[in-house]
């Protein structure tokens, strides 16, 4: 049985957290001082930062902006080489770029990291006030909040209407209430592989990444930040169970199957090949993600429900005046179809599209022809009035 212990990940001395953190090489990152800001929980974040980063021009009549609001664990990097700062490429580098569907050449692309994160905006990993990191004193956010914090963003811009607002995912959450709770400001509308309210199933899933990373032992109840090593097991843990989610059951039979990691030996502890995939997915995550932030940023997802306070899910979606368009991935487990079928159905003169992948939720991310010629054939109708 001692050998089981080789398949937790190593506790690096001096790597509490992957965050990025003041002082470190800021990338193509900007930052916006937007304030204190108050959340719906009535509480209020003192000296808020957002870091951001943009593309192209904004137009002489400011008509042209797009906003990209990522996923779970992304950030404002969406395009783009890896480098100093961002040490990973841009996540939609497929579809953001210069001739691409989300063209810089003629949008001004946005995209901010979202409000308790890691890379650059605050979160647990900031220093408060009194210059001691959050940690655990830090509060609870929401969609909302995100969303307020961003419209604070476009506001220090000068967008007082987005051209597009696209997201995917979690990103797809606040994408939904900016489309509720801010109609006037959003034009366009595209919700990818996103949901109204978060369902038990996703809450479920969400549940166990929360235990993961509060029962590691090194998580010092979220004051881990003056540690030399954090609690990066339990963040480990936490992604390999998201990752589950991320792809379909059909599609890690038919690259795995029961096949063994080169010469290891599943029978005497050894891994199976699905094992080391998840290895490889935690591991990258460790260098540029903070467990506190992962804390938050999950809560924010487990309370999003765009009807609270609002009459209900029918009545806030019936109110988005926005040219929308609904995409979903066939394979999705986490976001199931009828997710989907419920805003499409919800808002009025939604239009619909399917993602057909074997790859389950991250087929919004790794089919990128099929999300280029949707998004562009629905920018396209945007020109043209259809």
């Amino acid at each position: 049985m001692g050998t089981a212990a080789s398949k937790l990940v190593d506790r690096a001395a001096g790597s509490p957290t992957g965050a990025w953190r003041t002082g470190d090489d800021p990338g193509h990152r900007r930052f916006l001082e937007i304030g204190d800001l108050p959340l719906e929980s009535g509480e209020t974040l003192p000296n808020t930062v957002l870091a951001f980063e943009t593309w192209g021009e904004l137009s002489e009549a400011r008509d042209n902006a797009v906003l990209v609001l990522h996923a779970l664990t992304g950030d404002s990097h969406v395009t783009g080489e890896p480098g100093p700062g961002h040490p990973t490429p841009g996540w939609w580098d497929s579809l953001v770029g210069p001739g691409r569907a989300i063209d810089t050449e003629r949008y001004f692309v946005v995209a901010a990291n979202i409000l308790g994160g890691c890379q650059g905006s605050t979160g647990p990993s900031s220093l408060a006030p009194d210059g001691r990191p959050w940690g655990s004193r830090f509060p609870w956010l929401t969609t909302r909040d995100a969303v307020a914090a961003e419209a604070r963003l476009a506001d220090a811009l000068g967008i007082e209407v987005f051209h597009l607002v696209v997201g995917a995912s979690l990103g797809g959450h606040r994408a939904i209430e900016w489309g509720v709770g801010r109609p006037e400001r959003v034009r366009n509308l595209a919700l990818v592989a996103t949901g109204a309210s978060t369902t038990a199933d996703q809450l479920a899933w969400c549940h166990l990444q929360e235990l993961a990373i509060v029962g590691d032992p090194y998580f010092f109840d979220g004051d881990y930040y003056s540690h030399p090593v954090g609690p990066v097991r339990g963040l480990a843990l936490a992604r390999a169970i998201a990752h589950t989610t991320y792809r379909s059951a059909a599609e890690l039979d038919a690259r795995f199957g029961r096949a063994h990691q080169g010469a290891e030996d599943p029978a005497v502890g050894g891994r199976y090949q699905v094992e080391s995939y998840l290895d490889h997915h935690s591991g990258k995550l460790l260098a540029r993600f903070d467990a506190n932030s992962y804390l938050i940023v999950t809560h924010s997802m487990m309370v999003h429900d765009v009807g609270t306070g609002r009459g209900g899910i029918p009545a806030a979606l019936a109110g988005v005046t926005a040219r929308t368009l609904v995409v979903d991935v066939s394979s999705d487990r986490l976001f199931p179809t009828w997710q989907a079928d419920e805003l499409t159905e919800g808002i009025p003169g939604a239009r619909r599209a399917t993602i057909d992948s074997l790859h389950g939720h991250d087929g919004f991310l790794i089919e990128a022809d099929q999300m280029d010629a949707v998004l562009r054939d629905f920018l396209e109708g945007a020109e043209s009035g259809s």
